[in-house]
């Protein structure tokens, strides 16, 4: 998604997400919600550090 900046896989990552045991409303449904998504998204930038 940084690379491209192609941010449109957003429910993607909701979805694989919450298959690996996340339920936090607020990760889920920013993922899931309607607003654009640049580079420097929160929940991305969480997900890169985890690693």
């Amino acid at each position: 998604m940084y690379e491209s900046r192609d941010f449109s896989a957003m429910p993607i990552l909701a979805d694989a997400l919450q298959d690996a045991g996340c339920d936090r409303a607020d990760i889920l449904d920013h993922c899931r919600g309607p607003g654009q998504h640049v580079r420097g998204c929160w929940v991305v930038d969480l997900v890169l550090n985890k690693g």
